[in-house]
């Protein structure tokens, strides 16, 4: 594991809570989502009367789509009902868009799904390379994990249980509601901190999003930004590192192979 330590004066307490994201930091169940859905609301947009060239719009949908990657499905949604509108059409509900791109997206991961249920396809084929021995030491000293995604939460709990990794969660598994107001990653993270009593000091989130790095930095934790390639599921990706590092995150890794390093930075012991 490579390890990018970003800001060296980074501050932490005895870490009690650790903070997961889904999609892209442990799972690649999803890779390639962006491939649904740009496309997708560009066929949307290539419908309105006052539409750009539809290269144009091509870069214009990626770029809104990634500033709003760690967010709930749904702002992605709203937004493409706000860009119908400004060039002159009429948006459908942002409900509505989410469950069509949801649909795209299952005839791209569905193989991928059962494959995992069925045993046809191992777990450890569709995780950032050593999630699962990573988490596995996360536990082993007692700090309590929690997994949050802008994914919909039936989805991260299905896709979570054919990964076998569940079970180090528990009922600490927090996706996206169609009540988006509800929940965020900002109201999970003030609920790990309140129902424990604690500070922002005990608290580490790893992520591979704008987001949860954000949100965590808010509070005072210690953000570890996984700028993973999802692909290859080993190795850097540049243009997540320059993100995360704008985000906030104090450390950046690639993946979870060999660490020791790590867990030698976040608790003062080796593996």
């Amino acid at each position: 594991m490579q390890i990018e330590v970003v800001n060296p004066r980074f501050k932490i307490g005895k870490i009690c809570s650790a903070l997961f994201d889904f999609d892209g930091t442990i799972s690649v169940i999803r890779e390639g989502w962006q491939d649904v859905m740009v496309p997708m609301m560009v066929e949307e947009l290539m419908k309105t009367p006052n539409h750009e060239p539809e290269c144009q719009l091509r870069r214009y949908v990626c770029d809104y789509v990634d500033l709003l990657t760690g967010k709930d499905t749904i702002y992605q949604m709203m937004r493409l009902a706000e860009e119908v509108r400004a060039r002159g059409g009429t948006p459908r509900d942002p409900l509505d868009y989410k469950r069509e791109y949801h649909a795209r997206l299952w005839e791209r991961i569905e193989r991928r799904v059962t494959g995992l249920k069925s045993g046809a396809i191992r777990p450890s084929e569709m995780v950032i390379e050593g999630s699962i021995e990573f988490l596995k030491e996360i536990n082993r000293r007692g700090v309590i994990m929690y997994l949050a995604s802008g994914t919909d939460h039936q989805y991260v709990v299905d896709e979570a249980r054919a990964l076998g990794i569940d079970a180090f969660f528990g009922d600490r598994i927090y996706g996206a509601l169609d009540n988006y107001w509800e929940r965020s990653k900002a109201t999970v993270i003030k609920h790990i901190l309140e129902s424990n009593n604690l500070g922002g000091d005990s608290l580490v989130a790893f992520g591979d999003g704008f987001v949860e790095i954000g949100e965590c930095k808010r509070v005072g934790g210690l953000a570890v930004g996984v700028a993973s390639d999802e692909v290859a599921r080993k190795g850097i990706n540049e243009w997540k590192r320059e993100r995360l590092i704008s985000a906030g995150a104090d450390i950046i890794i690639p993946d979870y192979r060999d660490p020791e390093p790590l867990i030698e930075l976040l608790f003062g012991e080796s593996t």
